[in-house]
């Protein structure tokens, strides 16, 4: 079975209880929290390995770790092969910071986009800037309301009525 099975198994295993997934959550959450902090370090540096490697590195668990890929991979500048890998499996951690920081945010994960690290990668003003990109690309924006004597969007000149709100 493939780490990304086995992870998802654990953390997703709602016979575990309530109580139970909120630990296991609050842990993960603090460890991915300090693995991202000793990535922003430096941000330009190309860390690559096996995941066990990587792990070791970080001071986590392979499974932790295998966490921690599943959800940087998204922001990587080249994806990990996360389906089938395994603990010798290579991977990496070159990361496109402004997509990083957006998916960040994306995942609401405040504890990780406030992290003091980002201050010496992006000024106040980009970080407000890519904030408000994240947030408004998700903003679902309804059109006018068309009513039956308006003139059909369509262009045709007729009443939307007698238009394309004929059924």
């Amino acid at each position: 079975m493939a780490l990304l099975e086995k992870w998802r198994g654990v953390a997703y295993n709602e016979k575990l209880g309530k109580d139970e997934l909120q630990r296991l959550w609050g842990v993960y959450f603090k460890r991915e929290q300090a693995i991202y902090a000793e990535l922003l370090k430096n941000p330009d540096e190309e860390v690559k390995g096996t995941v066990k490697e990587l792990a070791e590195r970080f001071g986590v668990d392979v499974m932790t770790m295998t966490g921690f890929l599943d959800g940087i991979n998204d922001s990587l500048i080249e994806k990990n092969p996360i389906e089938e890998m395994e603990e010798d499996t290579q991977v990496n951690l070159v990361y496109d910071k402004a997509l990083l920081y957006k998916n960040m945010v994306s995942a609401e994960a405040d504890w990780l986009y406030n992290l003091e690290e980002w201050k010496a990668i992006f000024d106040d003003e980009t970080r407000k800037r890519l904030y408000k990109e994240q947030k408004s690309s998700t903003t679902v924006i309804k059109g006018a309301k068309v009513y039956p004597n308006d003139p059909c969007p369509c262009g045709s000149g007729k009443k939307y009525k007698k238009c394309c709100g004929k059924k």
